[in-house]
């Protein structure tokens, strides 16, 4: 049955948990190998705050709860980073050991993060989490009091949160400029190959115009004088029209050759250059020049030039006016044979105006030659074009046929006439050469597994590095925590002789000496009796004193007598006065 749930509610419930952003497949390998370095990092981290301090010591029962709990988060943190980073950073602050395990997942998440903004507020976030559950937990699981646990806190979240985490944003904005780097050298790569393959296109361009109009000119005439040669002989030598007939023939075949040729080369593009050019082409010598070879082939023309010679306009005008007058006559040679025709040429300082016209021919075409490609017209108005001009063809109205060119007698001086493809492709290698670069991946000659393992071996080093810089800092805490950082506990009966020394100044021989047959009778079950210094207070001349007797290292006794300030007459007998708290 298929699924109605949107594709990208299909894509994210398909997705494994342990898969990060882009990534597929289940990754349980890696998952696996995840799970055995935390369970490893939880126990070196709980071993090394242990031995800082006894306090921060727990049961192993917490120890394997915390740990399950921290490595279930973290083999998620690529698919939930913000539970995983906040998660956590809490169960840090209840029972340290999974301080390692937060470094990892705040490295993780800040990579992650697409905007600084949203990876500095998840920090911040994990970081107050961690400094208010170690505050609230601190005093409850007896390590210290709440400032105590405050202050414990704020260096575990400085250390394996804030410092792991901006290492992670460092981090993701180089992954982040390395891909940009990357696409940037795609980019280039490609443009360095359309620039190439435009190259390749306007140099075949160039070739197709120049095979249209040198060569298909004078095809064109070789054609036609081959007909008007056959005509000839039908009647004065019949045995040579078979000759001529063949050399027509031989002229149309290599007119579609020549097409098919122009088709596989591509479109007629942009001006081809200068490259054939005399001083004498677009001239009114070399348009006369053009009209006489016209002439000669049977067609009457007239030509008609208005002003002063071209020689002085840049080539590309010349050569832009013996390319109409060149094409316009070899149409009429092709599709109007024996019709009258009149060139025209107008040249004023701001304009060069070319016109041919021919007239309906005498007899019309039955059959025409099939040697046009079409592309001539469309060159010439390309050409025009991009002098900024303009050109029109098409049916007069006594049927006859006009082509009319308006071009500039001095044109845009910035106008591409001309690119040359050869420096275009070297501009074009140039930019991708230079762009590739500054783009190329570094370590590019390493493999890809190569890349793995130094990037692990670098994790890992980094791991070690915020270990050491997270247990010198909680030494530091411990160390700085002054003798009365918690309230001492009041001794009580039922209180073990370690618990009792903990709360008092401990045994002082002074003290003892000063107690010795001035105290009353011990307990006769009390196995040993401490008198620590400075328990009482003076009133009338005697030091009060306290003494903590114990059985079996348990507190039995509490006994509280005053001694005598100054030293008393031997008849005397020593007596003391206090009261007693025994367990009966």
């Amino acid at each position: 049955m298929p699924s109605s749930a949107p594709p990208a509610v299909e894509d994210l419930l398909s997705r494994s948990p342990f898969a990060g952003p882009g990534e597929r497949g289940q990754r349980l390998w890696r998952a696996v190998g995840e799970a055995v370095l935390g369970g490893a990092l939880v126990l070196l981290t709980y071993t090394g705050e242990s031995g800082i301090d006894p306090r921060l010591r727990v049961g192993w029962a917490a120890v394997v709860a915390v740990g399950l709990v921290g490595i279930g988060l973290v083999l998620v943190r690529r698919r939930f980073p913000v539970a995983a980073v906040v998660g956590l950073a809490a169960l840090m602050g209840v029972v340290p050991a999974a301080a390692l395990l937060t470094a990892v997942a705040a490295h993780t998440a800040a990579r992650q993060r697409g905007t600084q903004r949203r990876g500095v507020g998840l920090l911040l976030a994990a970081a107050a989490a961690a400094m208010v559950t170690c505050a609230v937990f601190t005093p409850v699981l007896g390590p210290g009091s709440w400032s105590f646990g405050l202050v414990l806190g704020a260096v575990l979240a400085v250390t394996t949160v804030v410092v792991p985490g901006l290492a992670g944003t460092a981090g993701g904005q180089q992954d982040r400029l390395v891909r940009a780097l990357r696409e940037r050298t795609a980019a280039a790569e490609e443009a360095r190959r359309l620039a190439d393959s435009e190259a390749r296109v306007r140099e075949r361009s160039r070739i197709a115009a120049e095979m249209h109009d040198l060569v298909g000119h004078r095809l064109s005439l070789v054609s036609l004088h081959a007909g008007g040669l056959e005509m000839v002989l039908r009647n004065e030598a019949p045995r040579l029209q078979g000759v001529a007939a063949v050399v027509g023939t031989a002229a149309r075949d290599a007119m579609r050759e020549l097409r098919e040729v122009l088709g596989v080369l591509g479109p007629l593009g942009r001006d081809t250059g200068t490259d054939a050019l005399t001083d004498a082409t677009g001239t009114r010598a070399d348009i006369e020049a053009l009209v006489e070879e016209s002439r000669a082939g049977g067609i009457p023309v007239e030509l008609s030039w208005e002003g002063a010679d071209l020689d002085a306009r840049t080539a590309r005008v010349r050569r832009a006016v013996h390319r109409v007058v060149r094409e316009a006559l070899t149409n009429v040679h092709r599709y109007a044979t024996g019709a009258d025709v009149t060139v025209a040429v107008r040249h004023t300082d701001e304009q060069v105006l070319v016109q041919v016209r021919n007239d309906v021919p005498p007899v019309p075409c039955a059959t025409t030659t099939g040697l046009g490609t079409g592309r001539g017209l469309t060159g010439l108005r390309e050409r025009v074009a991009l002098l900024g001009g303009g050109l029109e063809a098409g049916r007069t109205p006594g049927g006859g046929f006009a082509v009319v060119a308006d071009i500039p007698a001095d044109p845009d001086p910035d106008a591409d006439l001309d690119p040359d493809p050869g420096a275009e492709t070297a501009d074009a290698a140039q930019d991708g050469n230079g762009s590739a670069g500054v783009a190329e991946e570094p370590g590019s000659g390493l493999s890809a597994l190569q890349r793995r393992i130094a990037g692990a071996v670098t994790g890992l080093l980094g791991l070690a590095g915020v270990g050491v810089m997270m247990l010198f800092a909680v030494l530091l805490v411990v160390n700085a925590q002054p003798p009365d950082y918690r309230s001492p506990e009041k001794p009580r009966l039922g209180m073990t002789r370690e618990q009792v020394e903990r709360n008092v100044a401990g045994d002082d021989p002074a003290t003892r000496a000063a107690a010795a047959g001035r105290e009353p009778p011990r307990p006769a079950s009390a196995t040993d009796c401490i008198y620590p210094w400075g328990a009482g207070t003076v009133k009338a001349g005697r030091l009060e004193l306290v003494r903590y007797c114990f059985r079996s290292d348990l507190l039995i006794s509490i006994d509280r007598f005053t001694v005598p300030m100054v030293t008393e007459k031997a008849t005397e007998p020593p007596r003391g006065r206090g009261t007693q708290e025994r367990d009966t």
